[in-house]
């Protein structure tokens, strides 16, 4: 009798539990190492919306430097003329910008500060503790933010006026020391920047709610907070009806001193945008020597694991 040879099955090599996610990590390392290269078309929308962006900062600098005949032709100059320095001087001699742009930068620091501080606060309150009434003075928080602030003007005026701190930078300072929009914004960053976990351990280890604010809110918050400073100094910076009702042009801010620059019969429109120019120096310094770290800041709290 003859004997015929079966075929030897050869086993297929079966991947254990411990070498697929090695592999999906190769995969995923293999991806994370890629470079997405932009299109055409991106690179044409971001050159539009650059030009769109600079064109007002533009056109604002070729206003300021030609004279008031020029500036009212048709068509307008499209480029730079030759009266840019003087028309800076003469703006900052008739407006007392000097004084304006120190008023201006204390107002504006101090609010900034005061807001990022209570803001941060009330958002880690509002996000992670548990109180009674905490979902319904979160609403009434939300619900000032539907109130115009003209409303308030007359009755805020007279308690300036009782405080004795009419003309005086307190009265622009004090009323805007926290803003409704901060606190919400802080709060929802906290509620998904800032895990439970790292409460709960801060509690474990004994620390009370300010420790843990200090050591863990703060450090975690940093992105955000760098965020609200830098919007909540430029809309004080820039804020015009409030200071313009409680202040007068003996102690004025940057945009309550440009009014002096269009009191005249007629209004010399190179004038007023080399005002507008000296008082848009200062936001464009801060943001090119602060604008990487914000940006940076935020790129960093947005990676999270």
């Amino acid at each position: 009798m003859t004997t015929q040879s079966l075929p030897v099955r050869t086993k297929t090599p079966v991947r254990t539990s411990a070498e697929k996610p090695a592999g999906r990590r190769r995969l995923l390392r293999q991806g994370a190492g890629r470079q997405h290269h932009a299109g055409p078309l991106a690179y044409v929308l971001l050159v539009v919306m650059a030009v769109l962006s600079i064109f007002p900062l533009y056109w604002t600098m070729v206003a300021a430097s030609t004279d008031n005949t020029r500036v009212s032709q048709t068509p307008p100059p499209f480029l730079p003329g030759p009266n840019l320095f003087s028309n800076l001087a003469r703006a900052w001699d008739e407006a007392a910008m000097g004084k304006a742009m120190i008023n201006s930068l204390i107002v504006a620091g101090v609010i900034a500060l005061s807001t990022v501080m209570f803001a941060t606060l009330a958002g880690f309150a509002f996000a992670k503790l548990r109180f009674k009434g905490r979902n319904v003075l979160l609403m009434l928080v939300i619900g000032t933010m539907m109130v115009p602030p003209q409303l308030g003007v007359v009755p805020l005026f007279m308690m300036m006026s009782e405080l004795g701190w009419s003309q005086q930078l307190p009265a622009v300072i004090f009323p805007t020391l926290v803003s409704a929009v901060g606190v919400f914004f802080m709060r929802q960053y906290l509620s998904e920047a800032l895990p439970d976990e790292l409460v709960e351990a801060g509690r474990v280890d004994g620390a009370h709610s300010l420790r843990i604010f200090w050591s863990i809110v703060l450090p975690i918050a940093r992105p955000a907070m760098a965020v609200l400073f830098m919007i909540t100094f430029v809309h004080a910076w820039n804020d015009f009806f409030w200071p313009f009702v409680v202040l007068d042009m003996t102690n004025p801010t940057v945009p309550v001193a440009l009014t002096q620059l269009s009191a005249g019969y007629v209004r010399d429109q190179s004038l007023i945008m080399a005002g507008a120019l000296l008082g848009t120096l200062p936001l464009l310094a801060m943001f090119i020597v602060f604008g990487r770290q914000i940006v940076s800041g935020i790129m960093a709290g947005a990676v999270k694991g």
